[in-house]
């Protein structure tokens, strides 16, 4: 009876044990990685800050550029949406220009 009781603690202690040391990877493994990820998180914003400069010479460009919203809106306003055909672009397998010349060809064969 005393034995049966003392392998069963011994179980218990062992099982105990077992889950502590599961745990304790499990942690480790949690702890580890979250700070594994920030550094490599980290290491893309400094690169990202290296090269994330811009040249002086094409800033200058793009000040020169006098694009606005209201320019572009203008230009949509003068072209005619409602008035415009669905055209279907080649699939892979097709030959692009001879999709395009065969396109051609009908739109000419119905205008006459």
């Amino acid at each position: 009876m005393k034995e049966e009781i003392c392998e069963i603690l011994a179980q218990r202690v062992e099982e105990k044990s077992l889950t502590f040391h599961i745990l304790l990877l499990l942690d480790l493994y949690l702890v580890g990685g979250s700070f594994g990820l920030r550094e490599f998180a980290q290491i893309r914003y400094d690169v990202h800050k290296l090269h994330g400069t811009v040249d002086p010479a094409l800033k200058e460009k793009l000040k020169q550029n006098n694009v606005t919203l209201e320019s572009e809106y203008k230009k949509l306003e003068k072209s005619d949406l409602d008035n415009w055909e669905n055209i279907r672009g080649p699939q892979l397998w097709e030959d692009s220009r001879a999709v395009q010349k065969q396109r051609r060809e009908a739109a000419r064969l119905k205008t006459e």
